[in-house]
């Protein structure tokens, strides 16, 4: 049986869209297209319109010449700590039996703070108590001889003067001799109680020593050491430790800072001083300087200065963070400073910075950066010295752009 002849080629698919298709899709990308043209350039235009906020601090004379208060000269960094304190060990290595004491504590001088195990040494002072007692029996005892030999020897030798026929010279003479051993019998005896007493006062320092007291009245900073752990004067390794408890005077609290010595010269005995501790930044306390540390260090070019807390609060504790800014009188210095010509500013560290060896601040001028070549000193409590760039009232950036450029744009958190 024959197929019929059929053209297969007429069965090919058309895939090819129609026309109208073709031309609404082109529409589509071309406005897809321009809709993203134009989105980038409002994105070009909004950046360049859009402000940076910055950090600014308004630039104040050091003396501003309101005659009431004081104004600061120098500012310094430092930390609190106790001129009276110690780390309490024992004078003697041994194992704690007993620790009386906690970090807080309130002690006063002499007080115990801790035992050492002591029975060896309790021993010790009772044997020598004893040997005390038996050499005084001893030194009674020669000291009845000798008494004895003496009036023998007396008796003998009147006798012996007076009829010499009863008692011979050799009698007499034998009678002064015993008379004199027991003398040194008695001596030797004598000597033996002294050694005695001396060892039985070594016995109870020895004991005593056992006994670790407080050597001021103060309070317990922290414990060192524990119940059962072995204790030494001098740390000798791993299985020791030095000091039992770690103590302060918390009545001599004081403030030592490091001032740049650049500045060491506006510091001085008796100056007053406003603290400020870093726990609590809005409070502030009153120093007065008790001592300008007569020697500098060469490797920071500093200088210590001691504080005392004027403004005793139990909220300030050793070794806390803290900022001393050293106070002058503000009389005087406003005709200083309403000349122009020796008015100082104090900006904070970060406001200046270095460009080619210039020192350079930026300053926002209608909104927009403005750069001005100042004299700077050296950084002293995380603040620098203008000298001279500035006349008092510019606005200066402080932080929040890390390239500036002249002309950006920036704004202010007024």
């Amino acid at each position: 049986m024959s197929l019929p002849n059929h053209d297969l080629s007429k069965l090919r698919i058309n895939r090819d869209p129609p026309p109208e298709i073709r031309r609404a899709f082109g529409r589509t990308l071309a406005i897809a297209g321009v809709a993203v043209v134009l989105l980038a350039a409002a994105g070009v235009y909004a950046r360049s319109r859009s402000a940076t906020l910055v950090e600014t601090v308004v630039a104040t004379p050091v003396s501003s010449g309101g005659g009431a208060s004081a104004a600061t000269s120098v500012t310094a960094n430092g930390y609190v700590v106790a001129r009276v304190h110690a780390a309490v060990s024992a004078k003697i290595a041994g194992r704690i039996a007993s620790l009386t004491v906690d970090g807080g504590s309130e002690v006063r001088r002499g007080e115990v703070i801790a035992r050492l195990e002591n029975a060896d040494y309790a021993a010790a002072a009772a044997e020598a108590r004893a040997n005390l007692a038996s050499a005084r029996a001893q030194l009674v005892e020669a000291g009845t001889e000798r008494d004895q030999s003496a009036r023998e020897s007396r008796r003998v030798n009147q006798i012996h003067g007076e009829h010499p026929e009863l008692v011979s010279a050799q009698d007499a003479e034998i009678a002064r001799s015993r008379a004199e051993q027991a003398d040194a019998r008695a001596s030797s005896a004598q000597a033996r109680v002294e050694a005695a007493d001396a060892a039985l006062h070594y016995a109870q320092a020895t004991l005593e020593n056992t006994y670790i007291r407080a050597p001021f009245t103060g309070t317990v900073l922290r414990k060192e050491a524990e119940v059962g752990e072995v204790v030494a004067p001098s740390v000798g390794g791993g299985l020791t430790r030095g000091a039992v408890v770690t103590m302060a005077d918390l009545g001599s609290l004081e403030v030592e800072v490091d001032v740049n010595e650049a500045y060491i010269g506006r510091v001085r005995h008796g100056q007053p001083g406003r603290i400020t501790l870093d726990a609590y930044p809005d409070t502030s306390f009153r120093g007065e300087v008790r001592q300008v540390v007569p020697t500098a260090d060469r490797q920071r070019a500093t200088v210590q200065v001691k504080v005392s807390i004027v403004d005793h609060d139990p909220r300030i504790l050793p070794e806390m963070g803290a900022r001393v800014d050293f106070l002058v009188a503000d009389s005087g210095a406003a005709a200083t400073t309403a000349s122009g010509s020796a008015a100082r500013f104090r900006l904070p560290a970060p406001a200046v910075h270095e460009a080619g060896g210039r020192s350079v601040v930026w300053l926002v001028r209608d909104g927009r950066l403005q750069s001005r070549e100042v004299e700077a000193g050296p950084v002293s409590g995380g603040y620098r010295e203008i000298a001279r760039g500035l006349a008092g009232g510019e606005r200066v950036v402080t932080g929040g752009v890390e390239n500036p450029k002249e002309g950006m744009r920036v704004k202010t958190g007024e």
